[in-house]
């Protein structure tokens, strides 16, 4: 997500896929689109870092969670091991059938649906704060 001038270097980076400066959200949720964690970093930490900070979330939030979907950017055998060592969850990666065409991809839409519920509101589509604790898409805050 964007941010706003005020934002400080520290807690906001660049993200060079995206091509915008800003801060990043990872999202955890149910199978219904139900936000269960949410973890806010600067946008230049990578995906598999933040994912991290999520499972260590999840350890203490949600003790019966046993299997997780995930982006093929979360695929590799440390961040398995990380997530099944560190909260017992069973990391699924949902790859592309076909890579350079649009597609409907298994379980992925739900989280998508999520971020779409989440851009409707225009407080939400910018991040005016300064620190990223403080941020106004973190509800576990």
């Amino acid at each position: 997500m964007k941010c706003a001038d005020t934002a400080p270097a520290g807690t906001s980076g660049y993200h060079g896929g995206k091509k915008i400066k800003g801060r990043g959200r990872r999202l955890v949720v149910d199978t219904e689109g139900w936000l269960l964690a949410l973890v806010v970093t600067a946008a230049s930490a990578s995906d598999k870092a933040g994912a991290k900070l999520l499972a260590s979330r999840l350890a203490v939030l949600f003790t019966t969670l046993q299997l997780m979907w995930a982006d093929t950017c979360y695929d590799g055998k440390p961040l398995r091991e990380f997530m099944q060592k560190t909260a017992g969850i069973t990391l699924e990666i949902v790859k592309r059938i076909s890579p350079h065409t649009f597609q409907v991809i298994r379980r992925r839409w739900v989280v998508e649906r999520t971020f779409g519920w989440l851009m409707r509101y225009r407080r939400l589509a910018r991040d005016y704060e300064r620190s990223a604790g403080c941020s106004p898409s973190d509800p576990l805050q």
